[in-house]
């Protein structure tokens, strides 16, 4: 497939495809991202119009996450700033830079309106959020088992989830824990990321 046509949106297609590790999974998480467009940019509204501060710094941090790995680095950028200005309680800066991020936000989204139209693209290893709640059962139970090689293996098929940039890293921590036998840890880790199987 030719994705060529997506660097004259503005997006950096090199450092998304190394990001979700491969083009396919590139094509998924932009697939993802623009179908989740307008929840998202309703929450963010809902939350500011509430002054709840908190769900909107959760909400704008997972959108800086998202944008960084499809390689919208501006937009991360816009709402990094958001996250910050709400995590420091400068409501004043949210107020002001808000309506730029979701501006941005939206222009992106309707120039990634051939992602939209297409089919579901799935990578051959990627999994569905069904299967990757039962694979995250059956990992707490391998490592409670201590099943070494078990653990492994399932760690390696949730690893299909297409996950944001921070819970992958923490999978990948996870990883290192089982391969150092600290199954406690790579439990913790696993609990911790399970919630955003969605």
């Amino acid at each position: 497939m030719d994705i060529a046509w997506l660097n004259e949106t503005g997006l950096d297609t090199e450092s998304g495809i190394s990001y979700t590790g491969g083009q396919d999974k590139y094509i998924s998480a932009l697939q993802r991202f623009y179908k989740n467009y307008e929840k998202n940019s309703a929450k963010v509204c809902e939350y500011l119009d509430a002054k709840d501060y908190e769900n909107y710094m959760i909400t704008v941090h997972a959108l800086k996450s998202n944008a960084k790995m499809i390689g919208a680095r501006d937009l991360s950028t816009l709402f990094e700033t958001l996250e910050t200005a709400s995590r420091n309680n400068e409501t004043e800066l949210i107020e002001a830079q808000n309506a730029v991020a979701l501006k941005e936000y939206g222009d992106l989204i309707q120039k990634l309106a051939p992602i939209g139209a297409m089919g579901d693209v799935r990578a051959a290893d990627e999994i569905s959020a069904e299967v990757a709640r039962e694979t995250v059962d059956k990992l707490l139970e391998a490592l409670d088992d201590f099943d070494d090689e078990g653990a492994k293996k399932l760690t390696k098929i949730l690893s299909g989830y297409p996950f944001r940039l921070t819970q992958a890293e923490k999978l990948k921590e996870a990883a290192s824990f089982i391969e150092d036998f600290m199954y406690d840890e790579a439990a913790a880790i696993i609990r911790q990321i399970a919630p955003a199987i969605e």
